[in-house]
């Protein structure tokens, strides 16, 4: 058995092609920023639904088979809420993940939806057993249970080409990082606990999927739903389309 912070704490972060599946997304925060400082947005470049980039496209891009493959069923279904799991801390993290300041390791890099990520973020950290835990050891140095156990991930660390980011930026989706564990490898008797600590979470985190706007777009006059239609929300700059 081996805990996160022994040596093999990178142990099947990369594939056999050597990718690393957490930053192997397109890019599409420095798009958009670089279209935010020249004042593009949003009649000349969308604040959503952002296209990915031809070099990404490419036959000989280094983008891997899974990141395609997540990539394809993110467009094929409108997803609008997800999560997904890591191990090796406990704290939840909401987007960006990416420093909007490109040299910088770590900053405050909010989306224009901060409110709903940290409410999100919030929902899941405070109904972990083991994060709502006020007797539990650090994982290693950081003290998130001072900040509710939510953290914006650039404010972290940053990592460009994350799933959140681009979740956010290409689909409709809200997505963040759940770190679950300080064991990144636990053993199998554990893993009964480690349910119980995240089953309600879970079913909680599902449930903020109606929160919200939610309705149908019609045409006045036929009556018909309309596709693709662009909501805009005053304060919000980020849209989402039906």
């Amino acid at each position: 058995r081996q805990g996160s912070e022994l040596s093999g704490w990178a142990m099947g972060r990369w594939t056999y092609e050597g990718i690393d599946l957490n930053h192997n997304f397109a890019d599409l925060n420095t798009a958009l920023w670089d279209a935010e400082d020249n004042d593009l947005v949003p009649h000349q470049f969308p604040n959503h639904y952002i296209p990915i980039p031809e070099y990404y496209t490419l036959a000989n891009a280094t983008v891997a088979p899974e990141t395609r493959a997540v990539i394809d069923w993110m467009q094929r279904f409108p997803f609008v809420l997800s999560a997904n799991l890591h191990g090796g801390e406990l704290v939840v993290t909401y987007p960006f993940d990416m420093t909007r300041t490109y040299w910088k390791a770590q900053e405050l890099t909010p989306t224009p939806d901060d409110g709903v990520f940290r409410w999100l973020a919030t929902v899941y950290a405070t109904s972990n057993l083991a994060m709502a835990n006020q007797d539990r050891r650090l994982c290693h140095y950081d003290d998130f249970a001072r900040v509710g156990n939510i953290i914006n991930g650039a404010n972290w660390h940053t990592v460009p080409g994350s799933m959140n980011d681009f979740s956010y930026l290409h689909t409709n989706c809200f997505e963040i990082t759940v770190e679950l564990s300080c064991d990144k490898f636990p053993h199998a008797s554990e893993l009964p606990a480690e349910w119980e600590n995240n089953r309600e979470a879970l079913l909680l985190y599902m449930e903020q999927v109606h929160r919200g706007i939610k309705g149908v777009v019609r045409d006045r006059d036929t009556e018909q739903g309309i596709p693709n239609a662009i909501i805009s929300v005053d304060g919000i700059n980020h849209d989402i389309r039906t």
